[in-house]
């Protein structure tokens, strides 16, 4: 299925579900783990930038704990994913190590992906891991989630990381070869390889979890699924109990891919030109007008003037020379600071600011530019 091919996808987010890695008792399976690990690393060296959203902790915790989910109240879950993620991590990191990989552990609340200065400041930290060469090994921080405020399942977060970091891909492992006409289990069943469209028939053929150690089920991957595919990034489903199960997925192995809604780049782009409230205003000159133009970062070098007051994420119009809106942005750098480094070098930021800021006013990735 050459629309699924993970060798057209460069930068992949890979989540893991609990049930790969813990059974119904709670035993954690060591081996399962490393097996993943081989893959996920294997298409890090051929290529590939990798991120990995592992689910685990929580019931790797209880086990450790003596904690009967089941039954355990919420400070009791908190304490178990405490306890849990220590080892889930270094459980990843030492299978990681075999291969010369460096494990980064990444905690997220919704708060990061829903606050525009959150999700930059989360942003630019799984950008330059990956840039340094480590897998992020991303889980929710369930220490100190609550019902109220939480992703709820780890489907949901890995398609919020998908369109934080703009990756091509999202694979959601799970022990299930993805979506069916009914339950897989129910006779008739019919495996659905490919949805070009998640509609209202999609989702409502989506079932629940059938297991006891995972919080979701199909009907999560499916709304997870929607919200990646709506950022442009292409969606698998497959079984993550396969003897290859990334690797195989361009070998004919069972899964069902949700086709992207464009590309990241155009769908954030959108996101950028029509969907943010403009807090300010950066003058540009005709040198920074025409880097724009090719697709370059804003520098504070050619900002001329700043007006308004925001703050870091927030949104700003970028005004060239004649009073035109050249497009907008989010910004690096709250009015303050903007209006201390305007018409600087990079190299001079840090003696304005007293600290080492980014070498940007606006990154081209949060940019969007109208053509005249």
């Amino acid at each position: 299925m050459p629309r699924s091919s993970l060798q057209n996808l460069r930068r992949l987010v890979v989540k893991v579900g609990s049930s790969l890695l813990v059974d119904d008792s709670g035993a954690f399976d060591d081996v399962s783990l490393r097996r993943l690990a081989d893959e996920v690393a294997g298409l890090r060296q051929s290529g590939h930038e990798l991120l990995l959203v592992s689910s685990g902790a929580v019931a790797l915790g209880c086990q450790v704990l003596g904690i009967d989910r089941r039954r355990a109240r919420l400070d009791e879950l908190q304490a178990a994913a405490a306890a849990g993620q220590v080892r889930l991590v270094l459980a990843w990191q030492n299978a990681f190590s075999d291969h010369g990989v460096t494990a980064a552990q990444v905690l997220l609340t919704p708060d990061d992906s829903e606050s525009r200065r959150r999700f930059i400041n989360a942003q630019g930290t799984l950008t330059k891991l990956l840039d340094h060469g480590a897998i992020p090994v991303i889980n929710e921080n369930d220490t100190v989630a609550t019902d109220e405020l939480r992703y709820g399942d780890n489907d949901r977060l890995a398609a919020r990381v998908a369109q934080m970091v703009m990756a091509d891909g999202l694979v959601l492992l799970s022990d299930v070869d993805g979506l069916y006409t009914r339950d897989p289990r129910q006779s008739g069943a019919e495996h659905i390889p490919e949805v070009a469209s998640i509609d209202d028939h999609v989702v409502s053929i989506a079932g629940d979890s059938g297991s006891t150690v995972g919080s979701g089920g199909m009907r999560t991957k499916v709304e997870a699924a929607r919200i990646a595919t709506h950022a442009g990034c292409t969606t698998i489903v497959a079984n993550g109990r396969s003897a290859r199960p990334l690797s195989g997925l361009d070998h004919g192995q069972k899964h069902t891919v949700f086709l992207p809604e464009g590309t990241p780049a155009a769908a954030r782009k959108q996101w950028l030109a029509g969907r943010l409230e403009v807090m300010g205003r950066l003058e540009v000159d005709h040198g920074a007008a025409e880097a724009l133009a090719g697709g370059s970062s804003l520098l504070p070098v050619g900002v001329s003037a700043v007006t308004g007051t925001f703050r870091r994420g927030d949104a700003v119009a970028l005004i060239g020379a004649d009073g035109a809106e050249l497009g907008r942005g989010l910004a690096v750098y709250d009015s303050d600071e903007m209006r201390r480094i305007s018409g600087c070098r990079s190299d001079e930021i840090e003696a304005r600011l007293g600290y080492r800021g980014r070498s940007v006013a606006v990154h081209r990735d949060d940019l969007v530019f109208y053509k005249r």
